[in-house]
C-alpha cells in the first residue's frame, strides 16, 4: 500500500474511523450504504475513498464493464497527468481554475502519481512533459485497481443504466436486463460523465433530469473538438482537396488565435480539421462561433522561416518552373501544406511574391462550427459549481454527491483531463463521508468525537470537522470553526 492510500486513510480516519467511538468509547460500526452511478475514473476513486471510510459501497454502470472510456483513452497512450509547474497546470481550467485548484491542493499530479505507483504501475514523464504508464497501456492499471476495490468489499452492477430517482432513500431507479429496478441507499454519488462518445455509456442524457429537479445545468457543449471549415464559399473543403487530402497530417506548423500561438500538427478530415492542435483552441474557437458565427484560426505553415526570407525566396525568377515546383524548391512547401494554400488563396495572392509570404506565415483558415458533443473527446458544461456545496454535495438534494466530466469545466488534453476526474471523485467520497457522519452525530445526539481536519482534506479556509449547516443542525460547534461560503464564482 502506497503512501498517497496512505494518505488516504488517515484523512477518512479523522472524518471517519474516529466517529466509529463514542465519548465514552462505546464503538459504533458504520451503518452507510452508498450507491455510485458510473464506473469511470471519478466513479471509482468515489467508491474507493467511500470504501476505505467503512461504508458499504455498490458502483453502478450503464455498460456490460466498468471504465470503457477510460480504456478508450488509453488506446493511443493513456496520459495520466502532466508534470508541468502548477501554475500553468492550474492555468489550463479556465475559468474554473479556483474550483479545480481547491480539489488539486489536496490530491494533484504528484499525488496521483503515487497512487497509481501503488497500484505496480510504473510511469514515466515524456519529452512534452506528459506522464505516461511505462506500458501506456490503461488496461493494467485498472485490472490493478478493479481488483483492490474488489477486495475492499465494493461490489459492482453493470448494465444498469439508472433511468431515474434523486433522492437515494426514496429509490435510485435503473434499467437493467431484467427490467427497472429501485436501490435505496443513505447517499449517492453521481459521476454520470459528460455528453461525449455516447456510445461509452456517457451519453448526458442524466442533464435533463437534474434540470427537472431544480439542479442548475449548463448545457454539454464540445470541447477538444475538430472544427468544419468555410473556407470556401462557405461550404467546406473543395472535392479535390478533400478527396486528395482528409486524413492527412499537417505537421510542424504554428497555430494561433485570440493572442495565443501554439506549435504542434492536426489532420485534415473530410469536414475540416482535429487534433491535438486543434484541441488546444477548441474552447475559445467553440465560443467564438457562438457569439459572431465563425472563427479564423491563423496558420504559419513554415515557422523555422521569417518573413522576410520567404518574400525573398518567392521573389526569386521561377523561369519556366511550375508555380508549385517553384514553392516547394524556394520554401520547401509542399503536399497538404501546399494544398491548404491553393484551397485559400486566390490566384492573385499567388501572383504576388509578399502576399504569398504573408499567407505562409499567416494563413486564415476560417471554421463555420465545431463538430457534433458525440465525436468530441470531452465536454463542457454540466452540473454548475454554484448547485454544489464545498463537499460536492447538490445544495437541493442533500446526500447527492456530483463527480468527474458531469461538473461544469473542461481542459485540453495532456493529462489535465483524468487529473481533474480522480481529484473530484476524491473529494465528492470525503464530501459524502463528511455528510454520512454529521448524520450520525445528529442520530446520537452530539456524542461523537469531532477531531480536527487538516485543510488538505476539504477546501481551503475550512479547519474544522466539516459540518453541513445549510441541511443538517450544526451538533458541535467549534470556535475554529471557518463559516461555509458559496464556491468562488470569479475567473483566475
Amino acid at each position: 500500500m502506497n503512501r498517497v492510500f496512505e494518505n488516504h486513510r488517515a484523512h477518512i480516519d479523522r472524518i471517519g474511523a474516529s466517529y466509529s467511538a463514542l465519548d465514552d468509547g462505546t464503538a459504533v460500526s458504520s451503518p452507510w450504504h452508498v450507491t455510485v452511478i458510473g464506473g469511470g475514473p471519478a466513479g471509482l476513486m468515489a467508491a474507493e475513498v467511500l470504501s476505505a471510510g467503512g461504508a458499504r459501497v455498490e458502483v453502478y454502470d450503464a455498460m456490460p464493464s466498468v471504465g470503457r472510456k477510460f480504456l478508450l483513452a488509453g488506446k493511443g497512450g493513456l496520459n495520466i497527468t502532466h508534470a508541468e509547474a502548477l501554475d500553468f497546470f492550474l492555468s489550463r481550467y479556465g475559468a474554473r481554475r479556483t474550483e479545480i485548484a481547491t480539489m488539486l491542493s489536496a490530491f494533484g499530479p504528484q499525488a496521483l502519481r503515487e497512487w497509481v505507483h501503488g497500484l505496480g504501475v510504473e510511469t514515466f514523464v515524456g519529452s512534452s512533459g506528459r506522464v505516461f504508464p511505462v506500458e501506456k497501456k490503461a488496461a493494467p492499471l485498472l485490472r490493478a485497481w478493479l481488483h483492490r476495490l474488489r477486495e475492499a468489499g465494493v461490489k459492482f452492477h453493470v448494465r444498469h443504466r439508472w433511468i431515474g430517482g434523486l433522492e437515494p432513500r426514496e429509490g435510485l431507479r435503473f434499467a437493467t436486463p431484467q427490467g427497472e429496478q429501485t436501490v435505496r441507499a443513505d447517499a449517492v454519488v453521481l459521476a454520470l460523465g459528460g455528453g461525449s462518445w455516447p456510445q461509452l455509456g456517457s451519453d448526458g442524457a442524466w442533464a435533463q433530469r437534474l434540470q427537472d429537479a431544480d439542479v442548475n445545468v449548463a448545457p454539454l457543449v464540445p470541447a477538444n473538438c475538430g472544427f468544419d471549415v468555410s473556407a470556401v464559399n462557405n461550404c467546406g473543403w473543395s472535392e479535390h482537396f478533400r478527396l486528395r487530402y482528409a486524413g492527412h497530417p499537417v505537421k510542424s506548423v504554428v497555430a494561433s488565435f485570440a493572442n495565443q500561438a501554439r506549435q504542434g500538427e492536426f489532420i485534415i478530415t473530410e469536414h475540416g480539421v482535429e487534433g491535438s492542435l486543434i484541441y488546444a483552441f477548441s474552447a475559445a474557437l467553440r465560443d467564438e462561433i457562438t457569439v459572431r458565427g465563425e472563427a479564423t484560426l491563423h496558420l504559419d505553415l513554415a515557422p523555422g522561416r521569417s518573413l522576410l526570407r520567404l518574400s525573398e525566396e518567392l521573389s526569386r525568377p521561377r523561369g519556366a518552373r511550375s508555380l508549385a515546383t517553384h514553392l516547394k524548391g524556394q520554401t520547401g512547401i509542399s503536399g497538404v501544406k501546399a494544398g491548404l494554400l491553393y484551397e485559400v488563396l486566390s490566384p492573385q495572392d499567388f501572383a504576388d511574391a509578399a502576399r504569398l509570404a504573408s499567407a505562409i506565415k499567416a494563413l486564415p483558415l476560417r471554421l463555420g462550427a465545431p463538430r457534433p458533443l458525440a465525436e468530441a473527446i470531452s465536454s463542457a458544461g454540466g452540473v454548475m459549481f454554484e448547485a454544489l456545496d464545498q463537499g460536492l454535495m447538490l445544495r437541493t438534494h442533500p446526500g447527492v454527491f456530483c463527480a468527474g466530466e458531469m461538473l461544469d469545466w473542461e481542459a485540453p488534453t495532456g493529462g489535465y483531463l483524468l487529473t481533474a476526474c480522480f481529484a473530484s471523485g476524491r473529494a465528492a467520497g470525503l464530501g459524502a463521508l463528511a455528510w454520512l457522519n454529521d448524520k450520525l452525530k445528529e442520530k446520537l445526539g452530539g456524542q461523537l468525537r469531532c477531531p480536527r481536519v487538516s485543510l488538505g482534506d476539504y477546501p481551503r479556509g475550512q479547519q474544522s470537522c466539516p459540518p453541513y449547516g445549510n441541511t443538517v443542525r450544526e451538533i458541535m460547534p467549534s470556535k475554529s470553526s471557518s463559516p461555509r461560503t458559496s464556491p468562488s464564482k470569479e475567473n483566475p
